[in-house]
């Protein structure tokens, strides 16, 4: 696929988007900047926005890692983001996740999307037992 944008390499990027790559890098103990992050780069401010939102967001909390990266990829799935779901499926990969678990969870996700869509298109009224109290 062709970026609509070019891709702005290391070498070619400006100060404010190599403090951005750098702090990429180190955050993933990684010595390469992916393709989402180089298109990013045409707009610097974008860029630094969406990293730092994307490191909070994706950070330890309530959360554990691999969980985000789960949800990551059942989200990219349903929206139809292909760059995304393989980003995503590499980095749970790497926190652990086996083939069963990817499988399991893609079962889930298609599960949801049917009935969700089933919901939409019936309109029961929520359960007052839903509800929160």
């Amino acid at each position: 696929m062709t970026p609509l944008v070019p891709m702005i390499e290391y070498e070619a990027a400006g100060a404010e988007v190599r403090a951005v790559f750098d702090d990429i890098m180190a955050t993933r103990k990684s010595d390469w900047i992916n393709n989402f992050w180089k298109v990013l780069a045409n707009d610097p401010a974008t860029l630094k926005r969406t990293w730092e939102s994307v490191k909070q967001v994706m950070a330890p909390g309530a959360l554990d890692p691999l969980t985000k990266e789960l949800i990551y990829i059942a989200v990219s799935a349903t929206n139809g983001c292909e760059y995304c779901t393989y980003s995503h499926t590499a980095s749970a990969r790497a926190k652990g996740m086996s083939d069963a678990q990817f499988m399991e969870l893609l079962a889930v996700v298609g599960m949801a999307n049917e009935t969700n869509r089933l919901v939409n298109g019936l309109k029961p009224p929520v359960d007052p037992q839903f509800e929160p109290r």
